[in-house]
């Protein structure tokens, strides 16, 4: 697989910030994750960047334990919605479940955010590992999916997504008023699709999105979830991680979408980083510390329950050695429940050591402008990775990346300059993807598919 041709920036939003604690920040609006007016302004500085994209994730069951981000959030695919209207070029996505979602409805709806952005809708596409979601759907826990049950599940949800968005052929909408023919029933197609998780008749009441179809990420690093992206993703979002392990991830990916066939340049890989720059080292030094100051134990051991499955850490010393917990988390968040093992075996952590690692994980993109532009370059040089997704960790810490960073990359010609005529996936150098249903120029009789 090709890599890309320059380094992609994107910007997760969360209406607290992305770190867990970074609502208590005297400078974090506390109900930012129901003002509109924050989401704009991040919005609105990712794009002065010339960010490749905005990221909004979700999580469908909440507990008294939950992050502030969850507590009070807007639902990602509305406000995809508002943030067409208030953008013009950067990527829009938004996080869905496969596994608590219906595909009819959620086509539907990204089908209409990306007409309404002109063809720059995006999709996270999770499967949700916590069992308690589904108390929330008319299920028990007991009828939560297992992992990998989940992802053949999202591999039949996508196969229906695409099925739909292709109901409509190109030109099948006449809409010519003098013969009264509003459309072509020959390029409507309905899919009547009957698989071992949906049935869905079909056809899709809006025409095909510009795209073909949005822009499909997947989040999961698990061996079903990269197999998944492999075979299905057009980008992949890691989590945090040390440049050995994303070099080792991504060679994996391009040698398995090599051997898939998959076109050059897919899947993008985007791996989340928290950013602490300012113009000294000392400066930057003082933000992450400013940051990891703001977390309390209580805050980490939930952030530790979510990774492992809602497990209860309260019953545990917080000052003794990390526990040994078998095979909890594998079931949930299973790499990166696997990675806090390792790193607390590894490192002799105690609970709350563990803990807020975890939550506050301090990383290498920590310095001045210069040295996080190197380290970037760097990674990206090296092949790790086609772009960053920033997590926001402190409070206009995405406006001092944009303002100290992004000029440096684009002098280096890292990153774009200037945005393009084009769709979200053409930015990323993906092809549109055929209809289905449209006759091929070898089809016609004739033609090369007509010869017996």
């Amino acid at each position: 697989m090709a890599r890309q041709d320059r380094l992609r920036l994107g910007a997760l939003l969360h209406g607290v910030g992305g770190a867990v604690a970074g609502w208590r920040h005297p400078d974090v609006p506390a109900d930012g994750g129901v003002d509109f007016d924050v989401y704009r302004h991040w919005l609105r500085t990712a794009e002065s960047g010339r960010f490749d994209l905005v990221f909004i994730t979700d999580t469908l069951f909440i507990t008294a334990d939950s992050t502030p981000q969850y507590l009070s959030q807007f639902e990602p695919v509305a406000l995809l919605g508002a943030l067409a209207a208030a953008s013009e070029h950067i990527g829009l996505v938004a996080t869905i479940s496969t596994t608590y979602s219906e595909p009819f409805t959620i086509a539907r709806q990204l089908a209409t955010v990306d007409h309404i952005s002109r063809g720059r809708a995006g999709v996270n596409i999770v499967t949700s590992a916590s069992t308690s979601t589904a108390l929330n759907y008319n299920r028990s826990e007991q009828d939560h999916p297992d992992h990998d049950t989940r992802y053949r599940i999202a591999a039949e949800y996508l196969e229906v997504l695409r099925g739909l968005w292709d109901s409509w052929e190109d030109g099948a909408l006449l809409r010519d008023k003098e013969s009264g023919v509003f459309f072509d029933r020959a390029r409507l197609h309905t899919l009547d699709h009957r698989g071992e998780f949906f049935s869905v008749r079909g056809p899709l009441n809006i025409e095909r999105p510009p795209q073909g179809s949005p822009v499909i990420f997947q989040a999961g690093a698990s061996p079903a979830g990269r197999d998944f992206a492999t075979r299905e993703a057009d980008g992949i979002f890691l989590g945090p991680r040390p440049l050995p392990d994303a070099l080792a991830f991504t060679e994996d990916i391009r040698r398995q979408a090599a051997a898939a066939g998959r076109p050059d340049g897919a899947p993008v890989v985007f791996v989340a980083v928290t950013v602490f720059v300012a113009p000294t080292q000392e400066e930057a030094e003082n933000l992450y510390r400013e940051a990891a100051g703001l977390v309390s134990p209580q805050e980490g051991l939930g952030y530790l329950s979510l990774m492992f499955g809602q497990h209860d850490f309260g019953n545990y010393d917080l000052d003794a050695p990390f526990p040994d917990l078998g095979d909890v988390g594998h079931d949930g968040f299973q790499v990166g429940s696997r990675r806090i093992k390792e790193a607390a075996r590894d490192n002799g952590w105690t609970l709350r050591e563990a803990a807020m690692e975890a939550v506050t994980p301090r990383g290498e993109f920590i310095g001045t402008p210069e040295q996080i532009a190197d380290r970037m370059q760097a990674w990206f040089e090296a092949g790790a990775v086609d772009g960053f997704m920033l997590l926001e960790a402190m409070p206009h810490g995405l406006e001092t990346f944009v303002e100290l960073v992004v000029p440096i990359l684009a002098e280096r010609d890292l990153t774009q300059r200037e945005y393009s005529d084009g769709t979200f996936r053409e930015s990323l150098g993906l092809p549109l993807p055929p209809n289905r249903f449209a006759k091929r120029d070898d089809d016609a009789p004739g033609g090369a598919g007509g010869r017996d």
